[in-house]
């Protein structure tokens, strides 16, 4: 059974046709630019265009970048303050016509690594860490979903959110190297120990490609790994999502 599922970003939108039992994206993988505006409106079109793009109808699983409860947008993240309090699976459908599942982009990306991932098998308190515009995070504790552990809003110094500073989006505005910026990352870790003591870290989004050059700026007791499905990870735990009817 094919899914398709969609991981919406503050840079951009991906989406592919995800077979549900294997944790497989069949074909390529569609990337689109995020509107600049970031609107509710604006989004809603981009979606329709990726249905478009794969002549797809069907239930459609979604990553939002933001808190997301029952289908409601409760923050608007990296996106524009129009958000907060839109039923965005009810906008996505009444746009496409389809059917969605939504839930947080990095729950949905911690999905996909503790069933097809690095996270397979693990127990305790497993945190997964997108890395991109924002800090995004999931936490599993023994296979479980704990969700919207939104880590990447703590506050840091005069930063409203520490995702501000220590972002990969960050790194690239700012022309860090990869010592700058792992120091950077390595605090919002500590952060993390401090706060919620994990027993495994798993570290994904686009930046966990470059994993050997900035592993070692990472100063951290607790085991840490790199994503095993990368940026592909937040389309298949949303296709798994709307399979399995999950949603928050």
């Amino acid at each position: 059974m094919e899914i398709l599922g969609i991981d919406i970003g503050g840079s951009s939108l991906k989406g592919g046709l995800v077979n549900i039992k294997t944790g497989e994206i069949n074909g390529d993988t569609h990337r689109i630019t995020t509107p600049n505006s970031r609107k509710p409106e604006d989004i809603a079109q981009s979606v329709d265009e990726m249905l478009d793009h794969f002549n797809y109808s069907g239930l459609v699983g979604c990553g939002f970048p933001s808190i997301i409860k029952n289908g409601v947008c409760k923050h608007p993240g990296n996106l524009h303050a129009d958000w907060v309090g839109v039923s965005v699976d009810k906008l996505f459908q009444e746009v496409t016509g389809q059917a969605f599942t939504m839930l947080n982009d990095a729950d949905a990306a911690g999905i996909a690594e503790m069933r097809f991932g690095a996270g397979q098998n693990e127990k305790g308190l497993v945190v997964t860490i997108t890395v991109g515009t924002g800090l995004g995070s999931g936490a599993y504790l023994n296979g479980e979903l704990i969700p919207n552990f939104e880590l990447g809003q703590i506050p840091y110094k005069e930063f409203i959110k520490i995702e501000d500073w220590a972002a990969s989006s960050i790194k690239t505005s700012q022309n860090l190297s990869y010592e700058e910026w792992g120091k950077r990352f390595d605090t919002f870790l500590n952060y993390i120990q401090r706060i919620i003591c994990p027993d495994l870290l798993i570290i994904g989004g686009g930046i966990s490609n470059d994993w050997d050059k900035f592993v070692h700026f990472l100063n951290q007791d607790v085991r840490m790994i790199p994503a095993k499905l990368r940026n592909d990870s937040g389309i298949i735990g949303a296709a798994v999502a709307a399979a399995e009817k999950v949603e928050y």
